[in-house]
């Protein structure tokens, strides 16, 4: 997949992306270092030094940032860097909206952290909800998402058992690496635990595909690479609730634990990064294809099939 901001044109990107938390004495540290971090990792731009630019203001990023797809996503990495402020402030919110204004944005999460600062997190929450029933079935396992596209009332032991005897297969097959990363993170399979078990089966082949662990750092970065696999709406949602869970703070349930900032810790930034940029040298989008049909091919040949970087790469 291409990489979908130009080489000639990260420099003015990032000046955006700086003027974007120009706000309240100024970026902060982990604004900073989430920009630096995708300025080295996703754009390869090691030579380019934040404290050398200036930055732009929304008049001035949009008379150099014009093409739709660019615009799409300077907005997207101003949610990243606005749900990276801790906490969320009125004028932050207010200054990611005049860049969206300019660039004549719209789309899924821009009014998040608005909800979250003006209303709190229960409406955020309630906004996210919306987000993804707009999405729902594209972000569900093919194969199942007609019989297991809701909630379930009640744990569904066919559904468990059906994923469960993916165990039998070879091991280093999708299947058997897919039921192992249940088994090594102390997760239920789906089917036992009734919440939304179609999202969470092709969530987790995307994390077994990936290669992230199921921590707060691995999700936003599986998140992360999942954008940069392709600029869907879909994906872009799911990286909203890798945010919203892990970084923002504000989305929980009965199997998600809320935290906050954890892009301040060591490396997470630079693996968020690094997760981008393995998105953009896929060559297929391995997120929507139909996992439970190919569970029966080793893992390092689906790897091969969507042209998955290796993860220490």
């Amino acid at each position: 997949m291409a990489r979908v901001i130009d080489d000639s044109m990260v420099e003015p990107v990032a000046r955006a992306l700086l003027g974007a938390v120009d706000v309240d004495g100024g970026a902060t540290d982990e604004q900073r270092a989430v920009i630096a971090a995708i300025v080295r990792g996703y754009w390869e731009r090691p030579d380019l030094a934040l404290d050398t630019l200036d930055p732009l203001d929304p008049d001035g990023a949009a008379a150099v940032i014009t093409a739709d797809a660019h615009r799409t996503r300077v907005r997207e990495l101003m949610v990243l860097l606005e749900l990276c402020r801790h906490p969320v402030s009125e004028v932050q919110v207010r200054r990611v909206d005049e860049y969206a204004a300019a660039f004549g944005q719209t789309g899924p999460g821009l009014g998040l952290a608005r909800t979250l600062v003006r209303e709190g997190a229960e409406h955020a929450m309630a906004d996210y909800s919306r987000y993804v029933g707009d999405v729902e079935a594209v972000m569900a396992e093919p194969t199942l998402r007609d019989q297991y596209s809701a909630v379930l009332d009640a744990p569904d032991p066919e559904l468990a058992a059906r994923l469960g005897v993916l165990h039998d297969l070879p091991v280093g097959t999708l299947g058997y690496e897919y039921v192992e990363f249940y088994e090594r993170n102390g997760l239920t399979l789906p089917g036992d635990d009734p919440n939304m078990p179609a999202v969470f089966v092709a969530h987790d082949m995307c994390h077994v595909i990936a290669g992230y662990e199921p921590t707060g750092q691995g999700e936003i970065a599986l998140g992360a690479m999942q954008v940069a696999v392709a600029d869907t709406d879909a994906h872009w949602v799911g990286f909203l609730g890798n945010l919203a869970v892990h970084e923002a703070g504000f989305l929980s349930s009965a199997s998600l634990v809320a935290k906050t900032a954890t892009l301040t810790r060591e490396g997470a930034p630079e693996m968020l990064a690094r997760a981008m940029w393995r998105g953009s040298r896929c060559s297929g989008d391995f997120t929507t294809a139909d996992h439970l049909a190919i569970a029966d091919v080793p893992l390092s040949e689906v790897r091969d099939r969507f042209g998955v970087p290796p993860l220490e790469s």
